[in-house]
């Protein structure tokens, strides 16, 4: 059943997320204005939504702001891992695949953690795990992650050379300057790379999957050892990840790819 045939339910979650995009509580008005709802739709959707505990009323300031039961349903959100639930089985079939293994990262501030590792069999062990915490500009996931970031907010993460400050010994990019290099590469290959920036001989490519807005929220990356795979392999694997990044960001839009769970 698609949004048109249940406006109420659709504009119920538009209202929800234009304020959780406000900086603070906004008047009835303004949401009716952003979002070119009529006002008495809008005053009943907020009255249904505050009695349910979704959004909070300030009567004195005659503004709402989202609700307890908002915030519920974001630590659920957290305590269910959906993201590593999805991918899991995506990327065992990768695995299973390309006989490389592989891992699915999410950006947190200006680092990646790893919330999926499949393994390859017979494969050397990689210092990612889940967990693990990198700079996600020394990543390949993050790269891809990154790239698909509005210039404005990667400026925000990277404002300066003390941005790029870690405990991991790598020289690959440590100036503003040289990231947006690398993620106009990045963009005009359409995947990212990273060699060697982890861990040495180890190469990665990485494809970001993306969320309703188009956002990229995912990296799905396959790491092996560099000097062991030549241009059509790395082509080969490059097309793997993609497939698998598509089929990730159509999970996350509610449409389970065939033959998924």
């Amino acid at each position: 059943m698609t949004g048109a045939k249940v406006p109420a339910a659709q504009n119920t979650l538009r209202i929800l997320r234009f304020l959780a995009s406000r900086k603070g509580p906004v008047a009835a008005s303004s949401i009716a204005t952003a979002l070119e709802l009529p006002r008495s739709s809008v005053y009943h959707l907020l009255a249904v939504m505050t009695e349910q505990g979704f959004v909070v009323h300030l009567p004195e300031e005659r503004l709402y702001g989202l609700g307890i039961a908002a915030f519920e349903l974001s630590s659920a959100y957290t305590r269910q891992d959906p993201m590593a639930r999805l991918g899991e089985p995506l990327l065992r079939a990768l695995v299973d695949a390309v006989g490389e293994n592989a891992h699915l990262a999410v950006m947190h501030g200006r680092d990646v953690v790893y919330v999926v590792e499949e393994r390859a069999p017979y494969k050397p062990s990689l210092v990612t795990n889940v967990g693990v915490r990198i700079p996600a500009h020394l990543t390949a996931s993050g790269r891809s992650m990154l790239a698909g970031l509005p210039a404005a907010q990667v400026r925000a993460l990277y404002p300066d050379r003390g941005s790029f400050a870690s405990r991991w010994e790598s020289t690959a990019i440590t100036t503003p300057g040289q990231l947006r290099a690398e993620l106009e590469r990045t963009r005009e290959r359409g995947w990212a790379v990273e060699e060697g920036g982890v861990t040495p001989n180890f190469a990665s490519v990485a494809v970001a999957a993306h969320d309703h807005r188009g956002l990229p929220v995912a990296g799905v990356a396959l790491t092996f050892l560099g000097h062991k795979i030549d241009d059509e392999r790395r082509a080969e694997l490059v097309g793997h990840v993609r497939r698998t990044a598509e089929g990730l960001t159509r999970r996350l839009h509610g449409a389970v790819p065939a033959g998924g769970g």
